[in-house]
């Protein structure tokens, strides 16, 4: 299955890339590092969520109802007059769901990571999370997932879809430290370390860690 980050490294991801970032006025090479890192925390947060049988069933109401993927199917028009205010105040409603209390200790960690301002970093989130949404109804339905019950592995594909399968608990780990923990950020490195060497969390400190493997991998570098 493919992960996440294949998907944004799709022709579909670079749409969504290109558009987020002319929303934003943020550089493209700068909103898709934001996209990189934020989306696996998202999802390991809606992962986390979605233990529960109650938060599962929550969620695939929410992929059934609303986020069902059509969101996916007219990006020129979303993105071609300006997102409706409509669409970022869902995608405030999506983080604030997903993240809670951990959501300023996720958009702070992004920012020191990316050096994207943290006011821009929320306002990239709040168009990327009803899009995150989108993939996820779409990929709900491609599966053919007809309840609740295929939720968590849905998620756990799209999360270790396209890496070393082995590191999955890993990466999760890292994922809920961030989540938990009111740490420098540091743990976002390793997370998109591991994305794009193929399991080896190895960074080089001097050259940004992860960062250069994840724009090389979604802009086709190796």
């Amino acid at each position: 299955m493919s992960g996440i980050l294949d998907l944004l490294n799709s022709d579909l991801g670079k749409q969504i890339i290109g558009g987020v970032s002319n929303e934003v006025g943020e550089d493209q090479n700068k909103t898709a590092s934001v996209l990189s890192m934020a989306l696996p925390v998202l999802m390991g947060a809606m992962k986390r969520n979605a233990n529960s049988p109650e938060g599962a069933e929550g969620l695939n109401r929410a992929l059934e109802k609303k986020h069902d993927g059509s969101i996916l199917d007219n990006l020129a028009g979303l993105f071609g007059g300006g997102v409706d205010q409509e669409v970022k105040d869902d995608g405030d409603g999506i983080l604030s769901h997903v993240l809670g209390n951990s959501r300023g200790n996720v958009e702070n960690a992004i920012s020191k990571n990316s050096g994207v301002s943290t006011s821009n970093i929320g306002s990239i989130l709040k168009v990327a999370a009803p899009l995150l949404m989108g993939m996820l109804g779409q990929q709900k339905r491609q599966q053919g997932i007809s309840d609740s019950s295929g939720i968590d592995g849905l998620l756990g594909g799209l999360l270790g879809g396209g890496t070393n399968q082995a590191q999955a608990p890993q990466q999760q780990s890292f994922i809920e430290s961030i989540l938990d923990g009111d740490n420098d950020g540091s743990v976002l490195d390793d997370i998109a370390g591991m994305f794009f060497s193929g399991g080896n969390d190895k960074k080089d400190n001097n050259s940004g860690g992860g960062l250069g493997g994840l724009l090389g991998g979604l802009f086709g570098g190796q």
